[in-house]
């Protein structure tokens, strides 16, 4: 943290190549025209009530994180040398398969952040969710590779490889993710996003949502594209999940996706995890394109669309889909 103080305005931070633990909470939100450059991994401690009651809040479904950054105009730099691991096994174990375990943290989070690149890290074991993105604008992040994958009886539950909220202007490229959960995720209030070239395994794929939640406030999502994507053993590739809320969805498109072994290839919900109220749903789903899409079904189901009787879904477009 005194690297950070010193160096994170007008500097350059560098973590040599070697093992280093983790054992605080990391908050940074003061960075300007700052390099940062790790070469080492870094293991984050299993002290899990340490972590719960020490994580910091991040707003966002009470979730919280171990690490966050925010500030303008700096750079995480990990030239494919970097590794982050959550000791992420303690807590699938001691999480149980629930879903929010309370103190459970994010990896790392950007928060109020503006013109950043991130490049060249890898997770392995994330705690909770790998990355966040809230209340940022012009985010960069390529070359990422992460892997939660549980060896007991418990899985690994929310180990989402991306979300944003409350974000604008994001492009993420070139990411292998293996997770519990969503694999991108793009949620409320969120803006012209751009993904390209992403390999998705064992998780939600690409994913609008989910979103809606509180039903009494609006959230929008607009201007998202999705190209060049794989996902493989996924419960779904292309996807919107809302709940029965306010707000719309609009201008997305999902292109050359290629899929392998997945439950529900294309698939839209107005009221995910619940049948209720799916028809009184204000948040309306408009001007979306499925383009180029081949890939095999786990079971008899293509695609699934659900749309509210209130504000019927419009402007669906599927061009060259084969399934």
């Amino acid at each position: 943290m005194d690297a950070f103080k010193q160096c994170g305005q007008n500097g350059q931070i560098e973590v040599t190549k070697g093992d280093y633990t983790i054992a605080k909470v990391m908050d940074v939100l003061n960075l300007k025209n700052c390099d940062i450059s790790i070469r080492g991994k870094l293991t984050w401690s299993d002290d899990i009530q340490y972590w719960v009651k020490n994580s910091v809040g991040v707003t966002y479904a009470q979730r919280s994180t171990a690490f966050r950054l925010g500030g303008e105009n700096f750079t995480l730099q990990g030239h494919g040398e970097a590794l982050f691991f959550g000791n992420g096994q303690k807590w699938y174990d001691a999480n149980r398969d629930g879903s929010n375990m309370a103190g459970r943290p994010i990896s790392l989070t950007l928060w109020q952040a503006k013109n950043v690149w991130i490049d060249g890290i890898t997770w392995r074991q994330s705690q909770f969710w790998h990355t966040f993105v809230a209340y940022s604008q012009n985010v960069t992040m390529t070359n990422l590779d992460m892997n939660a994958t549980s060896s007991s009886q418990w899985g690994t539950v929310n180990t989402d490889g991306f979300d944003s909220w409350n974000s604008q202007d994001i492009v993420l490229k070139n990411w292998v993710v293996t997770c519990g959960d969503d694999c991108i995720s793009v949620k409320g209030n969120s803006k012209n996003i751009y993904v390209k070239n992403a390999t998705c395994y064992e998780s939600g794929a690409m994913v609008i949502g989910s979103m809606g939640n509180p039903t009494n406030v609006p959230e929008t999502v607009d201007n998202v594209l999705f190209e060049d994507i794989t996902a493989i053993h996924s419960s779904n590739a292309a996807w919107i999940k809302t709940y029965p809320g306010q707000g719309h969805v609009k201008n997305v498109t999902f292109r050359n996706i290629k899929f392998q072994d997945v439950n529900q290839p294309i698939y839209v919900s107005p009221c995910i995890y619940s049948y209720q109220n799916c028809d009184s749903s204000r948040l309306k789903i408009s001007d979306i394109t499925w383009e180029n899409i081949t890939g095999t079904s786990r079971y008899n189901v293509a695609a699934a669309i659900y749309c509210s009787r209130g504000v019927p879904c419009t402007g669906l477009k599927f061009k060259n889909i084969d399934m």
